[in-house]
């Protein structure tokens, strides 16, 4: 069975039911107060032309001046009711729509948070944010009018339409016969918009995409000068946005114009056949000028339509695109949100002792050749060990199945003789601090980076970090000192200065277990040294996982771990190492410049 996209988007609006209701109520009230005055104006001409026999002298009020006295009193409460159901009806809207995006976005962004690292590298940012924004968005049109008007249409059709069966049942159907044609003619129009305005949507977060990708590479493009190439590019991309709009435009703005035919239809027939019945006294002046006047509202509101049906399927196209994210199963389960009470197990900070061990560990990304195989390595509690190799030879991802970013597909991964896949995610990422070469900074000060993670630490705490990283002299000459902003990436500071706030962000959550991964690949020899003397006190009583390419980063290590294709082909202390004359001693003659 098809399920339309509005169906899983009312349940999100299950909290909301009593204001949705208020707001329903608020637009009905509206929409019958709006038809008031042509029925006034059709009660006004019968008191002219009938005077003591009119209408509202049938409730004893005999004086035709008393009787449109009492008309304009009418007439007034009519319209100031009107506009007060009216505000009524715009803001419970409005706050209906803000609610929902409110909900629908933080949903979106919290289930987009516990999905694998696989997924966000499949996929591009601006498309996610292209849904995160632009589609959630659209939802506020929907909801600021579309849903209003919507309500009104029927509203209106079915007053009007009773109004017309009780005073002239004879020429009442003539008036509505275009109504079934109208109808079929809608449906239709909205089987035909629905995958145009699909594409759309898709071609809108195509262009986003390319929009955030060039603003994040500006300093590429401009030192390659491809200026002209990506201004073409996006002018690819944006024409391509406008060609599916046109289509779906062409397809929207053509339904209108043959509505009006078929209104017209209705409206002359109703003009012919009811001065007719007036003619042969079948029928009062006063309820034909009513019907005449108000044939509009019944047929009219059948152009509103397309232009409601329009607004929903591009409310739906982006509800499509929003509710396929949120149908994405979660890869790796036992995250905050998808762990349920009591199925994985807790791992408390304060108790874990830091023994990591990697048993006959198999992995490879998206069943390409595979990075590590039946690797085996036990790392003992407090423990410093060093890891290097060739690029490509696994010892980040390696590090990363600790993280559990990624699932094995065989093997374990134990953390105190406990399987990672039983620990709450929580849990297991709390334990363990990572310092990756590819530094990330949000932009914010440097206080709010170094913190990040740690958020109720003190200014003492993080001066503190910051020494042990030596980062706080750099630190201190920045314009604002702490409070200096870093810049979207932290791209106002060098490559050496984001690794060590980096560094210092490790050190001040204080974990159990360390994983430096080329922790110094963008320092000068000169900060290396000062991060090695900060190392050697940091690492105390602490497991520590250092990958390096600077073998001098890591020789002092209780072991180092030599990685090739996936496997561990050496191991032993630097002195050991050097002696086995291998992989690892012909690493430090290139880098100590021995021949």
């Amino acid at each position: 069975m098809i399920q339309t996209p509005l169906v899983p988007l009312l349940r999100y609006a299950k909290p909301y039911q009593a204001q949705i209701c208020s707001a329903v109520l608020c637009s009905i009230a509206r929409t019958l107060l709006d038809l008031a005055p042509p029925y006034l104006i059709g009660v006004a001409v019968d008191v002219v032309v009938k005077q003591e026999t009119s209408l509202i002298a049938r409730f004893g009020i005999q004086n035709p001046l008393t009787q449109l006295l009492v008309l304009s009193v009418l007439t007034i409460a009519t319209w100031g009711l009107e506009s007060l159901s009216q505000y009524g009806a715009d803001k419970l809207w409005r706050n209906i729509a803000q609610m929902l995006q409110h909900e629908l976005r933080v949903d979106t962004y919290n289930h987009l948070q516990e999905l694998e690292l696989a997924y966000f590298e499949e996929r591009s940012t601006g498309i996610l944010l292209s849904i995160l924004n632009d589609d959630i968005n659209q939802l506020e049109g929907f909801f600021n009018s579309g849903a209003r008007n919507l309500i009104s249409f029927f509203t209106r059709v079915f007053a009007v339409g009773i109004s017309f069966v009780l005073l002239a049942p004879g020429i009442a159907w003539l008036a509505m016969l275009p109504i079934p044609f109208i109808l079929w003619g809608t449906f239709i129009f909205q089987s035909s918009l629905a995958p145009r305005y699909d594409t759309v949507r898709d071609r809108s977060g195509i262009i986003s995409d390319r929009l955030a990708n060039n603003i994040s590479g500006i300093a590429t493009i401009k030192s390659f000068t491809a200026e002209a190439y990506e201004s073409d590019r996006v002018y690819q991309e944006s024409e391509a946005y406008r060609r599916s709009n046109k289509r779906a435009i062409a397809l929207s703005v053509a339904f209108q114009p043959v509505l009006r035919f078929l209104i017209l239809l209705g409206f002359v027939l109703t003009l012919y056949l009811g001065g007719q019945e007036v003619l042969q006294d079948r029928l009062s002046v006063g309820t034909y000028g009513f019907m005449v006047f108000i044939v509009q509202d019944l047929l009219w509101p059948f152009t509103e339509l397309s232009e409601i049906m329009d607004e929903y399927q591009r409310a739906m196209a982006s509800v499509r695109r929003v509710m396929g994210l949120m149908n994405t199963p979660i890869a790796i389960p036992g995250g905050v949100r998808a762990a349920t009470p009591g199925e994985y197990r807790s791992l408390p900070i304060a108790t874990v002792a830091g023994e990591v061990q990697f048993n006959n560990i198999t992995f490879a990304y998206n069943d390409r050749s595979y990075v590590l195989k039946n690797l085996s390595l036990q790392i003992p509690a407090g423990a410093t060990i060093g890891i290097v190799g060739a690029t490509g030879s696994g010892k980040s991802t390696l590090v990363k199945l600790l993280l559990r970013f990624y699932e094995v597909q065989s093997g374990r991964i134990l953390v105190d003789g406990i399987d990672i896949r039983d620990l709450n995610l929580w849990d297991l990422r709390q334990c363990i601090g990572w310092v990756s070469q590819d530094v990330f900074l949000f932009h914010g000060t440097v206080a709010d980076n170094i913190c990040y993670g740690s958020f109720d630490a003190t200014r003492e705490q993080i001066i503190h970090a910051a020494s042990l990283a030596y980062a706080h002299e750099f630190i201190e000459q920045l314009p604002q000192g702490y409070d200096t902003i870093v810049g979207e990436r932290g791209q106002k500071l060098s490559g050496g200065q984001r690794q060590r706030i980096a560094i210092a962000r490790a050190i001040l959550k204080n974990p159990p277990i360390l994983i430096l991964d080329e922790a110094t690949s963008a320092v000068d020899n000169e900060t290396e040294a000062a991060i090695q003397k900060s190392l050697q006190m940091i690492t105390q009583n602490r497991t520590t996982i250092a990958i390096a390419h600077r073998l001098s980063t890591i020789r002092h290590s209780h072991c180092i771990y030599v990685m090739d294709n996936g496997q561990i082909v050496e191991q032993g202390k630097h002195e050991e190492l050097l002696g086995l004359n291998g992989i690892y001693a012909s690493l430090w003659r290139v880098q100590s410049g021995i021949h």
